[in-house]
């Protein structure tokens, strides 16, 4: 055989071996565990779409478990997923959402049309009674297609409907839920997404393993854990002894120190979605000192908000005056408050309190309460005086859900969407959050989701924003900076794989090294 011959024959052997060498290397089976280290203790109703809060908290969670039509993904602020594609209507009336085909629950049932009619109905989370009273009707014509119509033009449907601002387009089996109930799927849900459920312990941990037949591809690692460690020392102790892998929220000497440790990573998923203000639940009672806006806005000059910011979160989190982030379509960006203790004093001397006054309760959004420390240590200084009040998360969030919580509360949301789902739970008549409503900014809510002229549009939703922050009704503070201390064995965090998303995501593609 010449030489030429032989070169031939080498390589139509390697021409023939290497795809399928590559092959096997793209679909590797999962191997390996990742350990989270989680900074709050996991509640069962973020195991299930349909109680979707106005956070992003849930989906830690839902990322892993479940799928949803349309979301945020990688690069993308909303794109597809169960749905591969989607048409609009010229009218602006109907969504046509295309479904892929055999999608497969944890349990092995197909995931059809009937399953998402099925979640959108019971669907009880954010913004639930604003979507729904504007979709006339969900329409099945085949076992892979869904037609949402809506009763008028709404330009922030696919806002409410394709992001973290609801759950609302989330997954969940309607065969599998009718069989053993709401209460029986929370203790032991079923999804549609890269990991089906091992074990829940609620207060210790989530335990979670691949499910290779995921439609986008087959995890990388093969076992998920959740720790719940509400204390922060000690999530640093076990993320440097190798005992969880990420670790959620770190702050202040403790991320320093992590931040100096050799293989340790220390960092905050960009760019910011999150913001911290300062609420005034009780401001629409006239018998209520933060009924005055000197009070609250005395509170918001009372606050040094760079030196919060250098303190705890090494100085990753920009001092604002919105509650909508920069980042987010439609933000106003409106200068943070100067830090003025002199005008904060001179201001309570005017409304009637030249000593100062008890203002009640301070409860800081868990596990934030050193922040919630400092800045009751602002007030303070100027003659507010409060009691710092500590909830764990989810009572938290379900006492502020249902108005119970009196005093200040140091707020902290971070969703997805744009500046009217950030606004809607906050300033609107039936948001989740709202505590009370400036008659002027409800009726500018109202008329721009139904403005198809975006600059119009943004016109309105900016004028909200400056009746919020010339009113004080709700004193913004800064954007959050969620600190992750990322260990050595991390190949790949899922930090800001999906923009602004706070948590690991998407969990099929995070890597530990093998």
């Amino acid at each position: 055989m010449t030489r030429i011959r032989i070169a031939r024959v080498v390589l139509a052997l390697l021409a023939a071996v290497i795809p399928f060498t590559i092959a096997g290397r793209a679909a590797a089976a999962p191997e390996g565990t990742m350990t989270w280290g989680v900074h709050v203790t996991l509640a069962n109703r973020w195991l299930d779409p349909a109680e979707t809060e106005a956070l992003v908290t849930p989906f830690l969670v839902l990322y892993a478990i479940h799928d949803a039509l349309v979301k945020p993904m990688s690069g993308v602020a909303s794109g597809p997923s169960l749905a591969e594609s989607w048409t609009v209507s010229k009218d602006g009336l109907t969504y046509d959402f295309a479904l892929r085909k055999n999608v497969k629950f944890h349990n092995g049932d197909p995931l059809t049309s009937e399953d998402v009619k099925f979640s959108f109905d019971r669907y009880k989370g954010a913004a639930a009674k604003l979507i729904k009273d504007r979709v006339k009707e969900v329409q099945t014509p085949d076992p892979y297609r869904v037609r949402i119509v809506l009763k008028e033009p709404w330009p922030d449907f696919m806002a409410f409907f394709g992001t973290t601002a609801s759950g609302i387009g989330w997954v969940v089996p309607k065969k599998y839920v009718e069989k053993v109930g709401d209460e029986g799927f929370k203790k032991a849900p079923i999804g549609a997404g890269p990991y089906k459920v091992v074990s829940f312990n609620p207060g210790i941990d989530l335990v979670l393993e691949a499910f290779e037949g995921y439609w986008r591809k087959a995890p990388a690692v093969k076992r998920l854990v959740f720790r719940s460690i509400t204390d922060e020392a000690t999530r640093a102790a076990a993320v440097k002894r190798g005992e969880v892998d990420i670790a959620y929220l770190v702050s202040g000497p403790i991320a320093e120190e992590l931040k100096r440790t050799p293989g340790f990573k220390v960092a905050s998923p960009l760019p910011s979605l999150g913001k911290y203000w300062l609420d005034f639940p009780e401001q629409a009672n006239p018998k209520s000192p933060w009924h005055d806006r000197r009070v609250r806005l005395a509170a918001s000059l009372a606050v040094d908000r760079k030196a919060v910011s250098d303190a705890e979160w090494l100085g990753f989190a920009r001092p604002s005056g919105s509650i909508v982030p920069k980042a987010m379509e439609f933000a106003l960006d409106i200068p943070p408050a100067p830090y003025d203790p002199a005008k904060a004093k001179a201001l309570l001397a005017e409304a009637g309190f030249p000593n100062g006054l008890d203002a009640g309760d301070f409860t800081p959004f868990p596990p934030y309460f050193s922040m919630g420390e400092a800045i009751a240590n602002y007030l303070r200084a100027v003659g507010i005086r409060t009691s710092l009040k500590t909830m764990e998360r989810a009572a938290f969030l379900t006492a502020w859900r249902e108005k119970k919580i009196p005093g200040v509360i140091m707020a902290l949301v971070a969703p997805a969407g744009n500046a009217a789902t950030r606004l809607e739970p906050f300033v609107t008549r039936d948001g989740f959050y709202s505590y009370s409503v400036i008659p002027e900014a409800e009726d500018l809510f109202i008329r721009q989701s139904r403005e198809m002229d975006r600059k119009k549009r943004e016109a309105m939703l900016q004028q909200i924003q400056k009746l919020i922050a010339d009113r004080v009704t709700h004193a913004a503070l800064m954007e959050s900076a969620f600190l992750w201390a990322v260990g050595p064995r991390v190949e790949e965090s899922g930090m800001s794989l999906i923009p602004g998303h706070a948590y690991s995501a998407p969990y099929e593609d995070v890597k530990v090294k093998r």
